[in-house]
């Protein structure tokens, strides 16, 4: 059984920075195609980034692209979040979801079928 484990969020203030980290459990990194997404409360869960199963391809939304980067370790089977130039707006749950490896780029939520328990980020003015 497939098992993603989130940690890393907290409290910051503006600017700050924070890296999340989600650790596979129950398969290799390789097997999988990861993400991050969040939700912040009262809107929908939106893409923030991923990386293919061999780390060679990543993807950002427009608002993480420049401040954000995720990467994998393989030898730890986890994948981490690095959060620079937080800002209130990034104030959200994160969390981290797995596809079967693919070529495919996909954005959508809806792909994904391993998901985490969800990470806390709140980003003080």
């Amino acid at each position: 059984q497939v098992q993603l484990v989130e940690s890393g969020g907290g409290l910051v203030q503006a600017g700050g920075s924070l890296r999340l980290s989600c650790a596979v459990i129950g398969r290799t990194l390789s097997s999988f195609d990861m993400a991050w997404f969040r939700q912040a409360p009262g809107k929908e869960r939106e893409f923030v980034a991923l990386i293919n199963w061999n780390g060679y391809f990543t993807e950002y939304a427009d608002s993480a692209k420049g401040r954000f980067t995720i990467s994998g370790d393989s030898a730890k089977n986890t994948v981490f979040l690095q959060m620079n130039s937080l800002a209130p707006d990034d104030t959200a749950a994160y969390y981290c979801a797995a596809r079967p490896r693919s070529t495919a780029v996909l954005v959508d939520s809806k792909h994904y079928n391993y998901w985490g328990q969800g990470t806390q980020v709140t980003v003080s003015s």
